[in-house]
């Protein structure tokens, strides 16, 4: 089934100077989806989010949010985002419903939508019982949820969340989530975090981006396909040496990873694993396990992004 696109970016660039930070990015967010949004320092990350929210003007590229492009309609554009970033823009100094309230003013909202507004997004972040506390006086995870109040107080199509559970313990950490989760069943939520177990926690999809580039755009059921069909993990009862695994035609590269654990690398379309497994039989080794090694989010990431040769079976920039 066909869902509605509400963020469609075409060929976006960013230039400071001769540096260009963002190079030809392109991507679409459905409603309905949490997109991981993963980069090293300095890969372009917050400037293509900046980019996207209004906060920064292109030098060249199309941004559409919910069908309105955002240079042609900026005010109409915006309406359709709720941005919460590093650091929230929160005003210790003011309750939790003066701020919200505020807020919506700023998004235009008329009076008499602001009353169930408040109402509502308090509800949704946990803050019901908050509305009269002072933002200085709350907990640093209460604070992050006033901040996501705010970004959705005006029930945009587009929600940005820029590093939401930094700081917080780790109680505070899974209720942000599980909010995450749940503004993701109705909107487009961007989310960028250094937190890769994070991603994998709340996110459906994880987009790449190393030095101003997409490297990957790939759903998260889909990471693990396949990358490394040519490598094995095999353990044995009664583990043979290493030069016996290494001597068999096919087998490219070795290496024992615990006592009776390794891993191995076959040239593609060998018989290199069935010779193997003949082999462990006919001298009474002990097969245990045998299993294709996959690659985590981490690893694929540091592959990346560290400089190391990408591996074959992971090009440049791959949707799925």
């Amino acid at each position: 089934m066909n869902r509605e696109t509400l963020i469609s970016i075409e060929g976006l660039y960013r230039y400071y100077g001769q540096h260009c930070a963002v190079n030809d990015v392109s991507f679409m967010v459905a409603r309905g989806e949490v997109l991981g949004f993963l980069g090293p320092n300095g890969a372009g990350k917050s400037t293509t989010m900046q980019m996207i929210s209004g906060v920064l003007t292109p030098n060249r590229g199309r941004i559409s949010i919910a069908g309105i492009d955002i240079m042609d309609e900026p005010r109409a554009a915006k309406q359709q985002i709720g941005f919460l970033p590093e650091q929230p823009p929160l005003y210790p100094d003011l309750t939790v419903d003066e701020y919200l309230r505020y807020s919506a003013q700023l998004r235009g909202m008329k009076k008499p939508a602001i009353t169930s507004a408040l109402e509502q997004s308090k509800q949704r972040c946990g803050l019901s019982d908050t509305g009269r506390r002072l933002i200085g006086n709350l907990s640093k995870g209460y604070q992050q949820r006033v901040g996501i109040a705010q970004a959705i107080i005006h029930s945009p199509a587009v929600i940005i969340l820029d590093e939401p559970t930094s700081g917080l313990d780790p109680i505070q950490i899974r209720e942000i989530r599980e909010l995450i989760k749940e503004l993701g069943q109705d909107h487009s939520v961007i989310l960028s975090t250094h937190i890769l177990p994070e991603v994998q926690t709340v996110c459906g999809r994880v987009l790449i981006i190393h030095q101003g580039r997409l490297v990957l755009d790939r759903q998260l059921e889909n990471l693990n396909t396949g990358h490394r069909n040519d490598c094995v993990r095999i353990a044995f009862k009664q583990p043979p040496a290493l030069s016996l695994i290494t001597a068999i035609s096919g087998v490219t590269r070795a290496e024992q990873i615990d006592a009776r654990r390794f891993l191995i690398q076959v040239e593609p379309e060998s018989e290199a694993i069935q010779t193997l497994t003949q082999q462990a039989v006919a001298q009474n080794w002990g097969l245990l396990e045998l299993a294709p090694q996959t690659d985590s989010l981490e690893e694929v990431f540091m592959q990346l992004t560290s400089g190391a040769h990408e591996p074959a079976a992971l090009p440049a920039a791959v949707t799925v």
